[in-house]
């Protein structure tokens, strides 16, 4: 029911109250009662950055700002529902539309005021020193390792299914973390980010069989969380022996990292999606689930994730066998299962998440859709699968663009030819933050 003061509404997405906030509060009180929006978790990760405070926290927070009558919790980024419900008199924002995503957001605020007659009110963003600082030490809290481990297991309870994309130096770690699409309904990024081994071996130029020793990989996640955010998830191949893998468990775990995948596969590694036309050996059940132990065992917190790497469908020894695999590695500590495939079809990958869940329905599935790459992560999320890893198409788009631009300098002696396929080097650098 409509209020006899006029509503105006805006809705916040920060952790944190600072003077641009109070600014647009005090220009909304001059025209009716306040109401702020506070923008639910799943929607925050897909908009703006992962949240440092829990909803309650910040609906607390915005209560406690004065003139501020109501808060209520949006729960999508678009406006369509709120505005739907409340109908407020008036909508205020800031005119900080530069971005696509904001762009969109300006385009549904307006088409859904449009239809009962509401006006939107835009006021001058405010840019100071003290915001940009704000903005700046929020950033880097959540860069913090303590606090980056922890957000893969928080985003397993936020969103449907954690979309996960390849990254293998500190470039390619910012066009995950910055690369946002909106349209005319959704805005979404990518909410981690998968370091492979195959994609950092392939970067340095040797074999994907566990010749890049951890000391040059850890140096790999390090040139990639100096510059990003979001939760790294680890290709730790076979783990190695017990004994190793316990330090490479201490090693992730303190560097921030929030989970390591191992295989259950021994001998000379193999790339997977060579399947049975390679010699590959799978280990023992007893012996996998020990190591899984062994790297529970070390581990400080609670926070870091051991997930088992199941190679049965793979080497084709059939689904009884990988279920078999999933309950024992599971049993030992696993905290989750990823499960493998090359078919270019997703039938097995599907009837085996189906028959696990069956049995487990907490327990976190992965999967990598390299191959089976037409099924849709709505698909997926429908068969209990909880993230998704786009596991090497980064490296894969870089490959060809790189050899047809020297190709073409060969050819015509000069680079004019293939500039105006090229990203300038402006925009490259506009990527990069400065400190």
């Amino acid at each position: 029911m409509k209020e006899d003061n006029p509503i105006v509404y805006t809705c916040f997405c920060t952790d944190i109250i600072h003077e641009g906030h109070l600014n647009l509060i005090n220009e909304a009180k001059k025209y009716g009662d306040v109401v702020v929006g506070v923008l639910c978790d799943s929607e925050m990760v897909k908009y703006n950055r992962f949240p440092l405070k829990t909803t309650k926290e910040r609906v607390e927070l915005v209560e406690s700002i004065p003139d501020v009558k109501r808060v209520i919790i949006q729960n999508k980024i678009m406006y369509d529902d709120v505005v739907r419900e409340l109908q407020p008199d008036y909508i205020i924002h800031g005119d900080n539309w530069s971005e696509d995503s904001m762009k969109v957001i300006r385009s549904n605020i307006l088409k859904v005021l449009d239809e009962y007659g509401g006006e939107l009110i835009e006021v001058p963003y405010t840019y100071n020193p003290n915001i940009q600082k704000v903005d700046r030490q929020m950033r880097e809290q959540l860069a913090m390792p303590e606090l980056r481990r922890k957000r893969l297991r928080q985003l397993l309870d936020m969103v449907p299914i954690v979309k996960t994309i390849e990254v293998h130096s500190g470039l390619t770690g910012l066009i995950a973390e910055k690369t946002v699409i909106a349209d005319d309904e959704h805005i979404d990024q990518f909410e981690a980010m998968w370091i492979s081994s195959l994609c950092d071996s392939t970067e340095k130029g040797k074999p994907d069989i566990e010749l890049v020793d951890m000391t040059s990989r850890f140096r790999t996640i390090n040139d990639i969380m100096e510059v990003t955010t979001k939760p790294i998830i680890f290709d730790g191949d076979t783990g190695g022996i017990a004994e190793h893998f316990v330090y490479t468990v201490r090693s992730l775990e303190r560097m921030g990292v929030s989970a390591v995948i191992i295989e259950d596969k021994i001998g000379l590694k193999k790339n997977s999606l060579f399947g049975t036309e390679v010699q590959q050996t799978q280990d023992e059940i007893e012996h996998f689930c020990e190591k899984i132990a062994a790297g529970k065992n070390a581990q400080l917190s609670d926070d870091f994730m051991i997930i088992a790497r199941i190679e049965s469908l793979i080497l084709e020894q059939g689904m009884d066998d990988a279920l078999k695999r999933a309950f024992a590695f599971r049993d030992s500590g696993a905290d989750g299962i990823m499960i493998h495939s090359r078919r270019k079809e997703p039938d097995e990958i599907l009837e085996f998440c189906d028959k696990f869940r069956q049995e487990d329905k907490e327990t976190p599935i992965i999967v990598v859709p390299s191959s089976y790459n037409t099924i849709t992560e709505e698909e997926l999320i429908e068969h209990g699968v909880n993230i998704v890893i786009y596991a090497n198409q980064l490296l894969r788009a870089a490959f060809p663009a790189m050899q047809n631009a020297a190709k073409s300098i060969l050819k015509y002696h000069r680079a004019h030819e293939i500039d105006e396929k090229l990203l300038s080097i402006k925009d490259i650098i506009t990527l990069i933050d400065e400190l």
